[in-house]
């Protein structure tokens, strides 16, 4: 028997090791009718850096823009497949997974490895951290090519 969901939440830092993820998410919900959420989160704390000097420029701009094309293309992936697509700020486990919770996901996808920090030896920190943090089911979904 297939385990059904009525809403599925993809979590997407928009690199091409987290694509995976966006596709098993979006299989998903086809295969069960879901309601689909893509979420993208900028990192507070990259913001923060910024406004501290740390790096220059309009970062937060980039980062935004970085997030509304990587919303697009989770869009242009789904083809016809309806899917409501969310910018967020914050820390991205704890947006991700509050999230979750105030709109009822029944599974949050999320990939292994994306662009957050160094390397863990077998998740990314933030599907560490969402793993740890979720009051629902978590999928995630390594890159075939990650050895």
């Amino acid at each position: 028997m297939a385990v059904m969901f009525e809403k599925i939440l993809i979590a997407t830092d928009g690199s091409e090791r987290n694509q995976p993820a966006v596709k098993k998410g979006l299989e998903l919900a086809r295969e069960s009718g879901s309601t689909v959420y893509a979420v993208y989160v900028v990192d507070d704390v990259m913001i923060t850096s910024a406004e501290a000097g740390v790096i220059t420029g309009d970062l937060y701009m980039t980062l935004k823009e970085e997030g509304e094309q990587a919303l697009e293309n989770i869009k242009q992936i789904a083809g016809g497949q309806k899917v409501e697509t969310y910018l967020l700020s914050g820390r991205p486990a704890k947006v991700i997974t509050d999230f979750a919770v105030k709109n009822n996901v029944d599974l949050i996808v999320v990939g292994s490895q994306g662009k957050t920090g160094l390397k863990r030896l077998v998740l990314g920190s933030v599907a560490e951290s969402v793993l740890r943090m979720a009051d629902c089911m978590v999928l995630v979904v390594k890159n075939k090519e990650e050895k």
